[in-house]
């Protein structure tokens, strides 16, 4: 870090839009403060366990998603990224098919690990007999994630044609995929009120009810999100006054209010986040104008070395953060239970109050299991590059497991078929090879 915050010029591409790494590191540890909120563990007065979902319970956190809930902002970062990016390997010479198969490998590469972990970690909790209900409840929450890694990498498997409907057909890309994405919650919603002559489907958060219906949201709030980026990157929302993107952030707030008056959707920006929903879709306009009317301040912290060493730090680890951080929770609330030493109660003062120095345990944690896995952040050495059919088979393979374990939440059979998944996709596209520069140093960045 002290390298890099030494001499950040020799590692900054130029032209590079410094806010945009900072935001996604923001994103990522917001996500992993709110998963920590989210997480209260403890123990009973008769010695027994408590887990519970502490902050989803407090009055105040409904309104609080709407802030909180920075995803719909990652993908629009993600599209910026991915604009950029795809122009990038234009100028190289590069084609749609290199472009998807590095999207992958830097996307796969990390997962493996965790996804081991996964595997071993749950057929130890079988062979030990340990009580599968605890098992289920610990292992859903901690894959529970995970549909991020499916999600980013179709919609960044997408870009290179999704740019060019954008050069060609503009504001009505993302106004049809708008209009899908809303009427795939109708569909939805008709589904669970049982309106079309399938009996009453239930949604049932994890396992498929009428969720089934509301998976193609994956691809259409997304993409939309993906689109904002894209217009990002193009300056649309640079070009509007302060008080113009006030009147965006306004309106869609407005609109969103509007859609979760109506019924169907919940008051809650996280509960609407699975399947994805038309307000995520609008959240990611709200934020994009945000962030663009944030961007003076963003980039005058960005111009100090500490900072941007600290963000280019993180950064380079960031999928590490993401996958390993829920894990690592759950092993340090492991330690607390087994060492004799008293935990606050969830939601009491003093657990609220140790909340902020525990998010930096797990981080100094998970930084320390980085020296090691940041290697399978670098972009390996690839083969032959394979067909545009062999590249599709390989995000397909990779993604299916995924988007179930989303669905059904996370046990050993969907551990097993997503390691599996994982290592065939980077198979077929030439990407399964050990990184060929240490982990400390540094590989080229495309």
């Amino acid at each position: 870090m002290s390298s890099a915050a030494a001499s950040p010029a020799r590692v900054v591409p130029e032209g590079r839009d410094l806010t945009l790494d900072l935001t996604r590191v923001a994103c990522v540890v917001l996500v992993v403060f709110v998963h920590i909120l989210f997480t209260g563990v403890g123990r009973r007065a008769d010695g027994s366990l408590l887990i519970e979902r502490t902050v989803e319970g407090q009055s105040w956190f409904d309104a609080a998603s709407w802030i909180l809930n920075i995803m719909p902002l990652f993908f629009v970062v993600g599209g910026y990224a991915a604009r950029a990016g795809w122009r990038s390997a234009q100028h190289r010479g590069e084609d749609a098919v290199g472009f998807v198969r590095l999207r992958l490998a830097r996307l796969a590469r990390p997962a493996i690990p965790v996804f081991v972990f996964f595997t071993v970690a749950l057929a130890a909790t079988r062979l030990l007999g340990v009580d599968p209900a605890l098992v289920d409840t610990i292992a859903i929450g901690i894959g529970s994630p995970l549909w991020f890694l499916a999600a980013y990498l179709l919609v960044q498997a997408l870009a290179p044609w999704m740019v060019g409907l954008h050069a060609r057909f503009g504001m009505r890309v993302p106004l049809v995929l708008l209009a899908g994405a809303a009427a795939t919650d109708a569909l939805r919603f008709l589904v669970a009120g049982g309106l079309l002559g399938l009996g009453h489907v239930p949604s049932t958060g994890y396992g498929i009810g009428s969720e089934l219906f509301g998976i193609p949201n994956v691809a259409f709030v997304w993409l939309f999100a993906q689109q904002v980026g894209f217009l990002l990157y193009d300056g649309w929302f640079t070009r509007r006054r302060f008080w113009q993107l006030l009147g965006v952030i306004a309106i869609g707030y407005l609109g969103i209010w509007g859609l979760v008056s109506l019924g169907g959707y919940s008051w809650n920006m996280l509960s609407n986040q699975w399947p994805p929903t038309t307000p995520l879709a609008i959240l990611a306009v709200v934020q994009a104008a945000g962030l663009t009317m944030l961007h003076g301040p963003l980039t005058a912290l960005m111009r100090t070395r500490v900072v941007q060493g600290a963000v280019l730090l993180i950064g380079s680890r960031l999928m590490t953060v993401y996958l390993w951080h829920l894990p690592m929770i759950m092993v340090l609330i492991g330690v607390q239970l087994l060492l004799p030493v008293p935990m606050p109660a969830p939601g009491s003062p003093a657990w609220w109050w140790t909340r902020v120095p525990f998010l930096i345990i797990v981080l100094a944690a998970v930084w320390l299991l980085s020296l090691w896995l940041v290697r399978f952040e670098k972009a390996p050495a690839m083969g032959a590059q394979p067909s545009l059919g062999r590249t599709a088979v390989a995000v397909v393979v990779f993604l299916l497991p995924i988007l179930a374990i989303t669905a059904y939440g996370l046990d050993l059979p969907l551990a097993v078929c997503a390691l599996s998944g994982t290592v065939l996709a980077l198979m077929l596209v030439g990407a399964y090879r050990a990184p060929l520069t240490p982990a400390g140093a540094s590989a080229p960045h495309r």
